[in-house]
């Protein structure tokens, strides 16, 4: 697969629906062991909702770490309410290691992007205060027709010369029961939950402009040097999700299934 190339304006244009787990699982991370905490964001985007957490924790220093630099050009560094810092820098998650020890390391719809992320898990939890926390978010709904229409139309007669296997399948994330149980075979206390939202999407074909942001974005990079192969795929896209979610009075239903991980370590 393909590094994606993003585009911060196109992901944050349903930057709401995007931050509503994040806050959801920030709801859920127990009070943090440091007067002054360390987090770390992994995978933080464009900055939006790493800034959360300085409002949660105000005297915090907060590093949000991503390999995208189109998305760390629109992050917003600086000191915080509370005294503390916001800071970002570039970092590869399947490689990025902590220095010194962390009261938080978070990461929101990431993982999923991370063969083997699961692997990572003992050098995260290895890194945390006594008492610190692993959180994350990650999308559950690669069996849902938003992913399952890209698949089959990128393995097409048509497409799969070029993009048989470039999209992810459902094998990206692990089972709610998988994720806790490495995290408390690690010696965490683990909370683990999933949700499906059902979001109200507004305005012309949003299903394709939700997946442009995220889901489609191998496709676009893979396509990127033939403008006229790009517009016929996504031109597809469009048709096939079209008839997956059809738009209703209200807008566009899209339900959403997410799964969720708080893992606190013994203190």
């Amino acid at each position: 697969m393909p590094t994606p190339v993003w585009d911060p304006a196109q992901y944050l244009r349903h930057a709401g629906h995007r931050a509503r787990p994040f806050t959801d699982l920030l709801a859920r991370v127990p009070d943090l062991p440091g007067d002054r905490p360390r987090i770390a964001d992994l995978g933080c985007g464009p900055g939006n909702v790493t800034a959360l957490l300085a409002h949660r924790w105000p005297g915090a220093h907060i590093t949000g770490y991503d390999n995208s630099p189109e998305m760390l050009e629109k992050a917003q560094p600086g000191p915080t309410a509370g005294g503390g810092r916001l800071d970002f820098a570039h970092a590869d998650v399947r490689t990025w290691t902590p220095t010194e020890p962390h009261d938080l390391i978070v990461s929101n719809a990431t993982l999923q992007w991370i063969p083997g992320h699961a692997d990572r898990f003992p050098d995260w939890i290895a890194a945390l205060a006594p008492g610190g926390t692993l959180a994350f978010q990650v999308p559950g709904n690669f069996d849902a027709p938003s992913h399952r229409l890209l698949r089959e139309l990128a393995g097409s007669p048509r497409w799969r010369d070029r993009l048989a296997g470039i999209l992810r399948h459902d094998d990206a994330v692990h089972t709610p029961v998988d994720y806790l149980r490495r995290l408390t075979a690690l010696g965490c206390a683990a909370d683990v939950w999933e949700t499906t939202y059902v979001h109200l999407l507004p305005g012309e074909d949003p299903v394709l402009d939700w997946v442009k942001g995220t889901a489609l974005r191998p496709v676009l990079t893979a396509l990127a040097d033939d403008p006229e192969d790009r517009e016929e795929f996504v031109r597809a896209c469009r048709d096939a999700l079209r008839g997956a979610y059809p738009v209703t009075e209200y807008g566009t239903p899209f339900p959403f299934r997410r799964v969720f991980a708080v893992a606190r370590k013994d203190g």
